[in-house]
């Protein structure tokens, strides 16, 4: 059984990580495509998303209806997504990637994935890579577990 100070030092390596790769990841989609990992990220919701409307942008993200609205407003703004009317919902619009935003989307991922393999697949072996993501998984729907 983990300590505190064991659970503590796990969040520390584990919140640094994310944030090392989360820069690493960004700054070379920003020079080799000039797409900010913040763009990436909803992108690949849209893409996977048939209808996608910005919550599910936001639901899938984890983050505020608001704040999948503004990304999706900045990846409108670059040209890379549009909104039409949803047929289903009034209130609504769904989202969807332009030619262009595809062809960016795919660059992308060749280069997010190579980016995830140096600095993750390399280091971890197969087992502990689906250790790893088991673990994760199992954490993420427990949900935050935080007393009310």
């Amino acid at each position: 059984m983990r300590t505190t100070t064991d659970l503590r030092r796990l969040f520390d390596d584990l919140v640094r990580f994310e944030t090392g790769l989360w820069d690493a990841v960004d700054a070379r989609l920003r020079s080799e495509l000039e797409l900010p990992l913040v763009n990436f990220d909803p992108m690949q919701v849209i893409a996977r998303t048939s209808p996608c409307r910005v919550h599910d942008v936001a639901s899938q993200l984890a983050i505020t209806v608001g704040g999948a609205s503004k990304a999706v407003d900045r990846i409108e703004a670059a040209g890379h997504c549009a909104r039409r009317a949803n047929p289903d919902d009034r209130r609504s619009q769904i989202v969807e990637l332009t030619p262009s935003g595809e062809r960016l989307l795919d660059a992308a991922g060749a280069v997010f994935e190579e980016e995830l393999r140096a600095r993750v697949g390399s280091v971890l072996s197969a087992t502990e890579l689906d250790q790893l993501g088991d673990a994760l998984a199992r954490l993420r729907a427990a949900g935050t577990g935080a007393p009310s």
